[in-house]
């Protein structure tokens, strides 16, 4: 194998979707996130297993996105769009049958005149000032909307991974102000949403991360693995260093393992130094730094070097690695590259 490894497992992925699904109260529908490229795992596998664990809604980042689930999909599932109805997406979002989420008077106007009677959702802005109509431009506009019949009113939670933050029950309250008895169904919550109660969830629920294993949902189960394959041993004499400025001498004579994988394949600089790879259950350091194609690592005490190492494994999750790199598992996820070998276990049984 010239290349390292991704391996996502089909099984665990429909059974977190399950799992969050189970965390909804009675008639509450549960979407799936998978915009880039279902965090960067491969979105064709990835709808398509959720499809046949039950997911009938799936929300992307831009019209682009939606067509390539749809092509993976096919006819039925709703495909919701996060970006709204852009300039030059009217065709693409009729032909592929997308539903834009309207995050503004000009995108509603857009919509409106060129796809009159096609689906669409309004996003509202409750406190994050990121996308969707704030309070006073969604009360100026809500009648003629609502005439015009969105099947979604949704808002998006800026703190809910951290359930006490007063944020959140401020985002609510201005919710029910913005959406109580338009008789339209609403969806506020995502992943960390989902996991602060039924007084967030509506009448749609639309994980991301959680179903990928990442945090804040503590109890999904793994569903990524990355292994990085052995190029070459080398012994390293005490005193000498290695890789781009020297930044690692050998505090003895040594044994370090060049692997493939580096920052093209999404395994950040960042971890230069920091982080660790397992050969089965033993740690082995990360020495020097993180280069373009190649990571160095200490094996002096392996008794024998193995094939490939784990960067993500068993001993070592998503967010752990994050962790020590100073970012979040939804960084990690996206970042991982195009050329790394997908290797697909499992059933969405």
């Amino acid at each position: 194998m010239a290349v390292a490894t991704l391996t996502l497992d089909l099984t665990a992925l429909a059974a977190n979707w399950r799992a969050l699904d189970r965390m909804s109260a009675a008639g509450v529908q549960t979407a799936a996130v998978v915009k880039a490229d279902a965090y960067g795992l491969g979105v064709d596998a990835v709808v398509r297993t959720l499809a046949k664990a039950g997911a009938r809604r799936f929300f992307v980042a831009a019209a682009e996105e939606g067509l390539r689930a749809r092509e993976a999909l096919g006819p039925g599932p709703q495909i919701n769009v996060l970006s709204g109805h852009m300039a030059g997406d009217t065709r693409l979002i009729r032909e592929a049958d997308l539903t834009p989420m309207l995050n503004s008077v000009t995108q509603i106007t857009r919509h409106l005149e060129t796809l009159p009677g096609h689906s669409f959702g309004v996003q509202l802005d409750t406190g994050m000032n990121r996308l969707g109509m704030e309070f006073a431009e969604w009360e100026a506009a809500a009648p003629f909307v609502l005439e015009a019949g969105p099947d979604l009113l949704m808002s998006h939670l800026a703190c809910a991974d951290a359930p006490d933050d007063p944020m959140n029950a401020r985002q609510l309250a201005n919710f029910h102000a913005m959406t109580d008895g338009t008789g339209v169904a609403r969806s506020l919550s995502a992943t960390g949403g989902i996991l602060l109660g039924p007084a967030y969830h509506f009448d749609l629920t639309r994980p991301g991360i959680g179903l990928y294993g990442g945090q804040p949902y503590g109890a999904a189960q793994r569903v990524v693995a990355l292994s990085v394959p052995l190029i070459q041993t080398r012994a390293v004499a005490q005193g000498e260093t290695v890789g781009y400025s020297a930044t690692w001498t050998a505090p003895q004579d040594s044994v370090i393992a060049t692997v493939q994988g580096g920052y093209a394949d999404g395994i950040i600089r960042a971890l230069s130094g920091r982080a660790t790879l397992w050969a089965g259950d033993v740690p082995c350091p990360v020495v020097g730094r993180v280069s373009m194609d190649m990571i160095t690592v200490d094996v002096t005490h392996l008794p024998h070097v193995p094939d490939a190492l784990d960067l993500i494994g068993p001993h070592q999750t998503l967010d752990h690695l994050a962790e020590v790199a100073g970012t979040i598992g939804y960084e990690i996820l996206t970042r991982l590259a195009a050329r790394l070998e997908r290797r697909f276990i499992g059933t969405p049984s």
